[in-house]
This record gives C-alpha cells, sequence and structure tokens, in this order.
C-alpha cells in the first residue's frame, strides 16, 4: 500500500499524529487504516472501510461573513449552508476554496481531520453523527482514516451540536 503524506511508522499525516500524542490519544495512532486508492470522498471512504456512508464523517469548511468554519457532517448527508448562516448569525455563508481549506486546517480537501488543525476555528458538528456507535473520518491524507466514537470526535474538535443538514423532502 502507498504511504502519501504520513511516516514509515503511521499512514496518518504527521501533522495529525502530532496532534493525536497531544490529545493523549497516541493508541489511535494504531487504528489509522490506509489504501492504495484515494478515500477522498465520503461514498469512496465508505466502500474502501465496508461501512455506511453515514458512518463517515466529513470535515469541511465553509466561510462566514469571511472568517473559516469547520462543520462536521456525516457522509450521508449535505450541509444547509442557510441552516449553518443561522446558526452562526452570519450574513453570508459559502464553501471556503481550497486555498483557504488548506491555510486554515493545514489538510488538502479530501484528507482533512476534525482536529488538529493548523489554526483553531469555530465547529459546528451536526447531531446525525450521534446515530453511530463508531465513525470513520480522514486522518490527514485522502488515503487514511481513522475509526473514533463520535461523541469523541466532537469533543476532540472541540465541536458545538447542532441541526445543520439538509432536510429530506
Amino acid at each position: 500500500m502507498s504511504n502519501p503524506g504520513g511516516t514509515p511508522d503511521t499512514p496518518a499525516h504527521p501533522r495529525f499524529v502530532e496532534a493525536l500524542r497531544e490529545l493523549g490519544l497516541d493508541d489511535l495512532t494504531g487504528q489509522v487504516r490506509t489504501f492504495p486508492d484515494a478515500t477522498r470522498t465520503a461514498a469512496e471512504a465508505a466502500a474502501a472501510i465496508g461501512c455506511g456512508l453515514s458512518e463517515i464523517v466529513k470535515s469541511l469548511i465553509f466561510e462566514a461573513d469571511g472568517v473559516p468554519v469547520l462543520v462536521l457532517m456525516d457522509g450521508a448527508s449535505r450541509v444547509d449552508v442557510e441552516r449553518v448562516r443561522a446558526e452562526l448569525g452570519a450574513g453570508t455563508v459559502k464553501r471556503a476554496r481550497a486555498e483557504l481549506v488548506r491555510e486554515t486546517t493545514g489538510y488538502a480537501i479530501g484528507g482533512v481531520p476534525p482536529f488538529g488543525h493548523r489554526t483553531r476555528t469555530r465547529v459546528l458538528a451536526d447531531r446525525g453523527l450521534l446515530d453511530h456507535d463508531v465513525v470513520w473520518a480522514a486522518a490527514g491524507t485522502p488515503h487514511a482514516v481513522f475509526p473514533m466514537d463520535p461523541k469523541s470526535v466532537v469533543r476532540h474538535a472541540g465541536g458545538t451540536l447542532v441541526d445543520v443538514r439538509e432536510r429530506t423532502a
């Protein structure tokens, strides 16, 4: 298996490994799974892992009045930008450009983990993540993921639980 972005000891991104260490989650490093093909999308990750699409955590950066905000969403759902705007009391909310994602988090789109970012941002976590015992999130590269219970993901990300998913008709 290839190991882009990782180290000989782990397929996770070095910045993410350091974040795990700082959080006292060193044991999680051994649970990181890597795949030869990128898992940039939630569907690709779910297929590679063999789990349901909603068990994937998407770590998405938005701009709220020009300020980056991280939204954690399950892989089967879409973020309702209007609900994010209302939650933040912002004038405008839009998806962040790739450059801003990398500048804010230190990771490329498709590999952004829920925590261990370069800068501290406000974090909104959709309540739907709590529907599962275990969820899978990117470990800093598009080739690596890790499992964790969703309450711990939200806690380590410093997230606020909200309802920001698109409602289905």
